[in-house]
């Protein structure tokens, strides 16, 4: 019995020790002037708003924006449950909520993955000459977003989290504790 115990307990502190560099380094904004910004995707209303905590992604890129850090922004993400895609109802809400120029902003209307979102939005930046990005999502969704843009080729990558926290939160790190090895062992094998 001792060693199940052991071996439990063992795993348990090691889950802890992996969520709590996630959250460690997902809080630890670096935000460097950049190319662009590149803002991944979540869930919109069923009338094609912006979720409060895409609200909060899209606000943190404009908070960069105004800061002159970047110049232009890469809106990713796909088509929901709700029939109404992602990536336009961002566009939407910088346009006619934050007032931003319409020609600022890059539209990635296929980005249903962290991995998708990677590839598309480099293939926009080479498309536009960008080299440095700024990741924005939630705290928890950092690590991998960077790791994955990595992975599609962009190298300077600086990272900004939404300010916007919520109980649902502890689920998502949790899930990113699995998710990130899983993640890293698909690219790797």
């Amino acid at each position: 019995m001792k060693p199940i115990y052991l071996t439990l307990l063992s795993l348990g502190l090691l889950f802890i020790l992996a969520a709590g560099f996630i959250a460690m380094d997902g809080l630890s904004d670096n935000a460097q002037a950049s190319d662009v910004a590149i803002v991944l995707g979540s869930k919109v209303t069923p009338d094609g708003a912006p979720s409060a905590r895409l609200q909060a992604r899209l606000d943190r890129a404009v908070e960069l924006y105004q800061q002159g850090l970047v110049r232009n922004i890469i809106v990713s993400g796909g088509t929901g449950v709700e029939g109404f895609n992602e990536a336009v109802g961002m566009a939407n809400y910088l346009v006619e909520r934050a007032r931003l120029p319409r020609e600022a902003i890059l539209l990635d209307e296929q980005g249903n993955t962290t991995k998708d979102t990677a590839r598309n939005s480099a293939q926009l930046m080479k498309q536009c000459g960008f080299k440095s990005a700024i990741v924005v999502t939630q705290y928890f969704h950092i690590t991998r977003s960077r790791y994955a843009l990595n992975q599609a080729g962009v190298t300077q990558v600086s990272t900004a989290h939404a300010r916007y926290f919520e109980w649902r939160d502890l689920y998502s790190l949790a899930r990113e504790v699995v998710a990130l090895p899983a993640y890293w062992w698909a690219e790797n094998t």
